[in-house]
C-alpha cells in the first residue's frame, strides 16, 4: 500500500504543469505534420527525446506525419534513426524543439518559418521562441519532461518509448551524478522500469560499451590534459591525433563526462575541430564555478555546470581559455575566504 501511495505522489503534477500539458497535447492533436528538432552536436538526451516523442505521437495518432530532423550521429544509432527531409511544409506544420534553449543552436531547420512552435527544454531560459514554452530547470533531462508529458496526457507509451526515455534520463544525469537529481527522479525511473519491464543491464551496455580504441584515446587525453594553477584543465584534440586512435571527434568530445571526479581540477574543457562547419567545438564541465554564462559569450550555453560552445578562430579559443581560468581563480579566491 505504501508503494502505491509513493508512486501516485511522484506522478502527480502541479496545476501549472497540467495546463501546459493540455496545451501541448492540443497542438499536437491539431497538426497533421510535425517536425522534431534539437541542438547541434547532440547528446543521447537530445536524440532520445526526438525518438521517444516521435514514437509516442505516432502510436497515438497513426495517420500523422512526424519527422525527427538534424544531423545523425552514428554513435547513437542504438537509440533510433532520424529522418532525411528534403523539403518542409512550413505553412501548415508544427515544429517542436527539444533540449535547446536558444535558436542559434538548433540543428536542421529555421523554426521561425513554421506555423507554430512548441519548446520543451530543461536548460536555463535564454530566449523565447514565440510559441508554447515548457521549460523546467528542475528536471534532470528533456526525457524526464517528456515522461511527465506522456504520463499526464493521452499520448501513448510503449516499452520502446520507455527505453528511449530511460536512455535520455540516465545519460544526461550521468547515472544521477549531476544536479538536478532528487528523490523525485529516482521514483520516476523506478516506476518506468517496473511498468515497462526494462532490461537495465542491456540498456547500460548500449550506453556505455565502447571500443578499445576509445579507451586508448581516453588514456591519451589523461596524459595530455593541461592543468593550470587555478585548477582549470583543457585539451585541444587535433583531428589527426583522434584519427590515429581510430576514433572520431564526436566520440572524443563526449569523453568529457569521464573526467568528473578528478580532484586536481574544478573546470575542464575538451576542444575538437568540426571540419565540416569550420569551428572549434567545445565541451565544458564544472564542479563548482558556474560556466554557462561564460559559454554564452562564445556562441554556446547550457547548464550551470555542463555547457558547450563554438568558436571560429584560435584567438577566440585563447580568449575562452583565459576567461575560464580567470573564473576558476575567482572561484578559488572566494572559497578560501570561507
Amino acid at each position: 500500500m505504501l508503494e502505491i501511495h509513493i508512486i501516485y505522489v511522484y506522478r502527480k503534477c502541479s496545476i501549472v504543469n497540467k495546463e501546459i500539458y493540455k496545451k501541448i497535447y492540443a497542438e499536437i492533436k491539431k497538426y497533421n505534420t510535425i517536425y522534431l528538432v534539437r541542438h547541434i552536436g547532440p547528446d543521447p538526451d537530445a536524440v532520445a527525446s526526438q525518438i521517444a516523442l516521435k514514437q509516442s505521437i505516432l502510436e497515438t495518432f497513426p495517420n500523422k506525419k512526424v519527422y525527427g530532423v538534424g544531423t545523425s550521429v552514428s554513435k547513437f544509432k542504438y537509440i533510433g534513426k532520424l529522418d532525411k527531409v528534403n523539403s518542409f511544409d512550413y505553412d501548415k506544420s508544427l515544429v517542436i524543439t527539444l533540449d535547446v534553449p536558444n535558436i542559434s543552436r538548433i540543428d536542421g531547420l529555421d523554426i521561425l518559418k513554421f506555423k507554430n512552435i512548441i519548446k520543451i527544454d530543461h536548460h536555463p531560459f535564454v530566449e523565447s521562441f514565440s510559441g508554447i514554452e515548457y521549460i523546467d530547470e528542475k528536471s534532470c533531462s528533456t526525457c524526464e519532461m517528456l515522461f511527465d508529458l506522456i504520463d499526464n496526457t493521452k499520448l501513448k507509451m510503449t516499452p520502446r518509448i520507455a527505453e528511449s526515455l530511460f536512455i535520455g534520463i540516465i545519460s544526461d544525469s550521468n547515472r544521477f551524478l549531476f544536479n538536478p537529481c532528487t528523490d523525485r527522479i529516482l521514483y520516476k525511473v523506478a516506476d518506468l522500469v517496473k511498468r515497462y519491464n526494462l532490461d537495465m543491464q542491456n540498456i547500460y551496455e548500449k550506453i556505455y560499451s565502447r571500443p578499445m580504441s576509445e579507451v586508448r584515446l581516453m588514456g591519451y587525453i589523461a596524459s595530455n590534459l593541461k592543468v593550470t594553477k587555478n585548477k582549470f584543465a583543457y585539451i585541444i584534440l587535433e583531428n589527426d591525433i583522434v584519427s590515429s586512435f581510430n576514433a572520431d571527434a564526436s566520440s572524443a568530445s563526449n569523453m568529457v563526462n569521464e573526467f568528473n571526479n578528478i580532484e586536481d581540477f574544478i573546470v575542464w574543457m575538451f576542444v575538437s575541430k568540426d571540419v565540416k562547419n569550420d569551428v572549434f567545438k567545445i565541451n565544458l564541465r564544472s564542479r563548482g564555478p558556474i560556466i554557462n554564462e561564460v559559454a554564452s559569450k562564445y556562441n554556446g550555453g547550457g547548464h550551470k555546470y555542463s555547457s558547450g560552445a563554438r568558436v571560429k578562430t584560435k584567438e577566440e579559443l585563447d580568449d575562452l581559455i583565459y576567461d575560464l581560468d580567470s573564473l576558476c581563480y575567482e572561484y578559488l579566491k572566494e572559497q578560501n575566504k570561507n
